[in-house]
């Protein structure tokens, strides 16, 4: 799970606009398209379980969790401007702000830990057992080594090098 140069030095221009807005920087992506390529922004906030629920500006009702509509466009507002200014793509691209959503994407090993027992989807750079990919639950974490267990096939334990991982998302269950 390792950034491309391009996709790091956008994370780290554009993470202190993200902190001013009060949220965190889950992540992003970039993705030159020809002509048009596109960034986009994934931002999350800390859980309140004992906020009460607020009728916000839009009419929403916002019970203390998760990325709301307006988070999103002080984002785009914040880090538009922040873009203009240092142009750090080059020709036309556009931007998305988003939350991770159910099936959050991970971007750094330091994100998974609180999803362990919970099923994700792996998409690898090299075979591990003649496979790429990998619907499994994730059995543990170990940040210091950089390698991650999940369970495969009901039973069977595999030890994955984070940076074998060229794709990783939660898998939502209802």
């Amino acid at each position: 799970m390792k950034l491309s140069n391009k996709s790091q030095a956008l994370h780290d221009l554009i993470a202190p606009a993200v902190a001013a807005c009060g949220v965190e920087l889950w992540g992003i992506e970039f993705i030159p398209q020809g002509k048009r390529s596109l960034l986009r922004i994934y931002i999350d906030k800390a859980i309140e379980e004992s906020a009460a629920p607020v009728l916000n500006e839009d009419g929403e009702v916002e019970q203390g969790r998760g990325i709301g509509v307006q988070d999103c466009v002080l984002v785009t507002q914040q880090v538009g401007a922040m873009l203009d200014v240092h142009d750090p793509i080059s020709g036309e691209y556009a931007l998305e702000v988003s939350s991770p959503g159910w099936d959050r994407p991970i971007f750094q090993l330091n994100q998974l830990p609180a999803y362990i027992g919970q099923q994700v989807a792996l998409r690898l750079i090299a075979a591990v057992e003649n496979r790429r990919k990998f619907q499994a639950k994730l059995v543990s974490v170990d940040l210091d080594k950089e390698l991650i267990q999940v369970e495969v096939d009901g039973n069977h334990i595999l030890e994955i090098d984070s940076h074998n991982i060229d794709k990783a998302n939660l898998i939502y269950q209802d």
